[in-house]
């Protein structure tokens, strides 16, 4: 990892971080905020990747995936700036399908992980299932926005934490000769 690419994580790690103090104060009208912020990155990632298709990645080999994710992140993005009138109650329920569909990943990724014997996967691990137990305690409090913000503003904050402790983690190179 680049040290570009450090400080970007640890910066996206503190954003979350603060965002989840917001949540905090504000936690009955966090959400539609934070579906205003989640939309403007979806957005602004889907540029970024059909930017990158269109002036390099079409020429690589399975370029096209590049061209498939800049296209579903843009879809989605828009489908968020969509969400920001309706009922809270719906927008809890994408926000929580969202961390659910991450923390399935994290998870899937932690025991590919520990399959191909690297030493980091128990916190990938954890992780995953930090934001599994935060989505079904959302599901659980639904009724009570208050509650729901505050869990997924905890949520939030580990998440962000996690993410300023894994920019500073040594990564193992490989060469090949």
């Amino acid at each position: 990892m680049s040290t570009f690419q450090r400080i970007r994580i640890f910066i996206f790690g503190l954003a979350q971080i603060a965002v989840a103090v917001i949540m905090g104060y504000y936690s009955d009208k966090a959400f539609p905020y934070v579906v205003t912020i989640l939309a403007f990155a979806l957005f602004v990632w889907g540029i970024k990747h059909l930017h990158y298709y269109f002036t390099m990645a079409r020429f690589m080999v399975d370029g096209r995936i590049i061209l498939v994710l800049g296209v579903i992140l843009l879809d989605l993005g828009i489908v968020s700036a969509s969400l920001i009138d309706v009922p809270k109650i719906y927008i809890i329920i994408y926000l929580a399908s969202i961390h659910a569909f991450s923390a399935l990943v994290e998870v899937l990724r932690a025991l590919e992980s520990r399959r191909l014997g690297a030493k980091s996967w128990r916190l990938k691990l954890v992780q995953g299932i930090v934001e599994l137990l935060m989505v079904v305690s959302c599901f659980v409090f639904i009724k009570n926005i208050a509650i729901v913000a505050i869990i997924y503003g905890l949520g939030l904050a580990y998440s962000g934490v996690m993410n300023a402790i894994s920019a500073f983690r040594k990564n193992t190179l490989v060469f090949i000769h």
